[in-house]
């Protein structure tokens, strides 16, 4: 059976660089990522990363704690899982879905946290015991990641203003959340900034509550509109009541999104959007979070990630 210095012969490096490479992959280059992989795999070396652990004193087992209720038809999650797992599998650990019903059974070395409300923190965050990496903004202190919110929905007002639209509504989220009170943010101060009125609707984030509050404004709304959606989800929705009214888009009536990770794609016709990096979001929380258990739950910051304005059929006036 192979042996570390076997390793570390093979690929001509010292038992240290090997040790290195298997224990913390993201701190060594590619190249010599790729060098001690190659040896590992020519001799059939296997890290038994069960026992250093066990002298580790640690499980290798990292949590993603979802609080809120999950949609099975909604692919975020899946995205941010696909990134949260590919990180962490490349640094040997396992990833296991929680929820606030079973986030106590078992034990971990850390947690992501997301889908986090005000009262979830006195009555859960801040009773964990283990470092956290939230996925979403907060003002609690704790470290995060996230996209720049507020500029994702400039990038999407400013760019119907373009297209000569002057009503201008928004559709957001009934919800009292950093993320939420961000967007709202940059629709009012953009619209503003442009001498428009503008009008902010908040609702469940659901394709049906967003059909009906379109439908009921349309009968009301005379000459062009645009519809600045805080997701693509309730976005979907104005396009339904758009097209039951009649009325063309985007020449009647545009409509953005927001997220990006697949239901902008399926909508007919297909959503401008904007697009959150939401599998690189999740590696970044998986590294956020193993840095933090390496330095004994030390302080790291925030991550935010800058959005990007995707244009597809629903503004593409031509």
């Amino acid at each position: 059976m192979a042996t570390l210095s076997d390793v570390a012969k093979k690929a001509v490096v010292s038992k240290m660089t090997v040790s290195r490479v298997i224990n913390h992959p993201d701190k060594v280059s590619d190249e010599l990522r790729k060098l001690v992989y190659t040896a590992m795999k020519e001799l059939n070396y296997v890290p038994n990363f069960a026992a250093r652990a066990l002298v580790q004193n640690r499980t290798r087992i990292i949590k993603f704690l979802i609080l809120e209720e999950m949609d099975v038809t909604e692919p975020y999650y899946m995205n941010l899982l696909a990134g949260i797992a590919k990180e962490l599998d490349q640094n040997h650990y396992a990833l296991q879905l929680a929820t606030r019903l079973s986030h106590e059974i078992g034990p971990c070395d850390g947690l992501i946290v997301t889908g986090m409300r005000k009262a979830d923190y006195d009555r859960i965050i801040d009773k964990l015991e283990r470092p956290v990496v939230l996925f979403g903004q907060n003002n609690r202190g704790y470290d995060f990641v996230d996209v720049d919110n507020e500029k994702g929905i400039r990038l999407a007002v400013r760019h119907v203003i373009d297209l000569g639209f002057k009503q201008i509504l928004f559709f957001g989220i009934r919800l009292d959340e950093p993320f939420m009170a961000a967007r709202i943010r940059g629709y009012e101060k953009t619209v503003r900034r442009h001498k428009l009125a503008g009008r902010v609707f908040l609702m469940k984030n659901s394709s049906h509550a967003a059909q009906a509050q379109a439908q009921a404004l349309l009968t009301e709304l005379h000459g062009k509109v645009a519809f600045i959606c805080a997701s693509d989800r309730i976005a979907i929705g104005v396009v339904r009541a758009i097209r039951a009214a009649g009325l063309a888009i985007p020449t009647d009536a545009a409509v953005t999104g927001f997220d990006g990770v697949f239901l902008d794609r399926i909508s007919c016709p297909k959503l401008t959007t904007v697009r959150q990096p939401v599998i690189e979001m999740g590696q970044e929380c998986a590294r956020m979070l193993l840095k933090k258990i390496d330095l004994n739950d030390g302080h790291i910051g925030s991550r935010i990630f800058q959005p990007e304005l995707i244009i597809r059929e629903s503004t593409l006036i031509k």
